[in-house]
């Protein structure tokens, strides 16, 4: 398998899902402090965040290669509207083993992280695990069917950390090259 250029073959590992959750959460804090009465009427409602699509199956296989990061925030509808779905937060992972993506800005000193959210009709305390088999067993909107289509592994809450959610069956090490995390 042939990674594309611009592509990491860094390996993902706990502390680098540790990190990721952390940087959501920061600009998570960012965005519900600009945004009270907006996004802000999310806060508490955090259900989970997961590392998708590209990066999340290089989790999974260490061949796929990172080119950024999508870390989605799924969230406890309130019942006066959803999370704003086309709020998408973006951060800086910084300098690290992935280094940076050569074709974004060069205020980026690592990998783009990509921030988007969701509000999912559950309620606070649900099963995250349950809630996005759930969702993406369903793909009743376009991101969900984009998401399945890839691979979808926990990153908070802590203890779920690195809990591979899609696609159903699959683990972090593939049969051919067995590791211990």
């Amino acid at each position: 398998m042939e990674v594309r250029p611009g592509r990491s073959l860094g390996r993902i590992g706990s502390d680098d899902l540790v990190r990721l959750a952390g940087l959501a959460g920061e600009v998570e804090a960012g965005l519900f402090a600009r945004n009270p009465c907006g996004a802000g009427r999310y806060a508490g409602r955090l259900v989970c965040r997961a590392l998708c699509q590209g990066a999340a199956l290089h989790y999974l296989d260490d061949k796929t290669g990172v080119k950024d990061f999508d870390v989605w925030s799924f969230y406890a509808q309130r019942g006066d509207g959803p999370f704003p779905y086309r709020w998408r937060g973006t951060a800086d992972y910084g300098p690290s083993k992935f280094g940076r993506c050569p074709g974004d800005p060069l205020s980026f000193t690592g990998r783009r992280v990509d921030l988007p959210g969701r509000s999912l009709e559950v309620p606070p305390d649900a099963d995250p695990a349950a809630v996005l088999r759930e969702y993406l067993s369903a793909a009743r909107t376009a991101p969900a069917r984009e998401l399945a289509a890839k691979a979808v592994v926990l990153i908070s809450p802590g203890p779920l950390a690195g809990t591979v959610i899609w696609p159903p069956g699959a683990s972090r090490w593939h049969a051919e090259c067995p590791r211990q995390p």
